[in-house]
């Protein structure tokens, strides 16, 4: 038996004044919530003192900033934004910078946690770090999310370093944001660190392989996954929810190993073909129209109808909370490999572990980013460029050995699912690096 395990994703823009709990179109969940709870599911298979545990549920630090930002037209505007070090016990913290709406302080708190189990789970010697600020980038022009970036980084400055805290790109972020925030960053302490961030473009100390790495570990992850079923990935049909970086290049991939991608969505909707899409044509057609939807001779489905198709792997590559306890009764796919962050509620969870449908779960299948990040930012400490060749396999080697270690955990401790065996193993080996340190003062 394979079974479940347990996550969050919402994927509607909220108003910049309503609260977590009023946005329209998405579950309650909250994800810090869910993040503990994940860890005290996995802490139950641990002997591990409760005191211990409880540390790791928690954040180290939170900074949350009121970003004073001059518009285009010469007025200031006021933006949230925040910078959450859940855990350092293994290395440096790491993790993206989003901008979104829907950012907030918990959904922040949550993102750095799952980082520091993602880093532990394929043993990256990282802890976790995320942060975000509350803006929809859509709304403003390049000047003014040049002027915000660099006012974050302004506010970030005391805390980030190549060997403190190096952040990366995330949601509707890219090599944009983080070639500003290192160049603020490098001005300001008047030296040259192109470690301080990861995800730069390539002429700025950036890695071969970096846009696609998200994509790419889940694609191994499905076919490992697939492998351990004892199926072959290239007889799957697919559906991907959110066709942005992770899902359009996960979709482009998995099609690559001979496997028919049926359905894909963004937030404006998406397209269905039971015959196949090819993936590259779709991603053409959303770079020129900005949504997938009236892709040519395709039917036309919401991101619910998606992700209750019947096909062999679903990936939800949008934000939290995309499936609730409801739509989980309805997912009707065997495997899902979670490209998002946290896609599931814990409801949906413990509903889709009853039905015995294998989830990969996101701290594994999505660790590609974090996984290349840690390569990028070991070739700017060395000065040296590695191919992409070299960082495909490296990553490749990375998301398979952490996959075995999974099973290994599953099956020797006889855990419920794979997402509490992936935690088992994480946690363990945060907790190994805090008692080998000990606890000061």
């Amino acid at each position: 038996m394979y079974l479940l395990l347990r996550h969050r994703t919402q994927s509607n823009f909220q108003n910049l004044n309503s609260p977590p709990g009023e946005r329209a179109g998405m579950s309650e969940a909250n994800p810090f919530e869910s993040l503990q709870e994940q860890v005290d599911d996995a802490a139950a298979h641990l002997d591990v003192e409760s005191d211990v545990i409880e540390r790791l549920k928690h954040p180290e630090r939170v900074l949350e900033v009121n970003l004073s930002v001059e518009m285009d037209d010469g007025s200031i505007r006021r933006f949230r934004a925040f910078r959450s070090q859940f855990n350092g016990d293994r290395g440096p913290y790491k993790g993206g910078i989003r901008y979104h709406p829907n950012v907030s302080r918990d959904e922040v708190k949550a993102l750095s946690g799952w980082m520091a189990y993602k880093c532990a789970i394929v043993d990256i010697p990282y802890g976790g770090g995320k942060g975000g600020i509350v803006v929809d980038p859509d709304e403003h022009s390049e000047s003014e999310l040049e002027r915000l970036t660099r006012s974050f980084a302004t506010e970030l400055r005391p805390l980030v370093g190549p060997d403190r805290d190096i952040p990366a790109p995330d949601v509707n972020t890219g090599q944009r944001e983080m070639n500003w925030f290192k160049d603020t960053y490098e001005t300001l302490e008047d030296t040259t660190a192109p470690g301080v961030i990861t995800g730069k473009a390539l002429d700025t100390g950036g890695s071969e392989g970096r846009v696609e790495a998200t994509g790419r570990s889940t694609m191994f992850a499905a076919r490992d996954a697939f492998e351990y079923l004892g199926k072959d990935v290239a007889d799957a049909t697919v559906a991907v929810q959110g066709y942005g970086n992770a899902g359009s290049i996960a979709a482009r991939l998995i099609e690559e190993l001979g496997a028919t991608v049926v359905a894909v969505s963004d937030s404006s909707g998406g397209v269905y073909d039971p015959d196949g899409l090819d993936a590259r044509a779709v991603k053409t057609h959303k770079n020129e129209t900005g949504s997938v939807a009236g892709y040519e001779g395709t039917e036309a489905l919401s991101n619910e109808e998606l992700l209750a198709l019947d096909v062999d792997l679903l990936v939800p590559a949008a934000l939290e909370n995309a499936i609730d306890g409801d739509l989980a009764a309805d997912v009707r796919a065997d495997v899902i490999a979670e490209a998002a962050n946290g896609p599931l509620t814990p409801e949906a969870d413990d509903i889709l572990t009853d039905r015995d449908v294998l989830v990969v779960p996101d701290i594994l299948a999505n660790a590609g980013g974090v996984t290349v990040s840690y390569f990028e930012w070991v070739q700017n400490r060395q000065r040296f460029s590695w191919s992409e060749a070299r960082v495909n396999q490296e990553l490749e080697t990375v998301v398979t050995n952490a996959f075995d270690d999974l099973v290994d955990a599953y099956e020797t401790h006889d855990l419920p699912n794979f997402r509490t065996a992936a935690y088992v193993v994480a946690i363990r080996r945060i907790v190994n690096a805090y008692t080998a340190s000990g606890n000061w003062p």
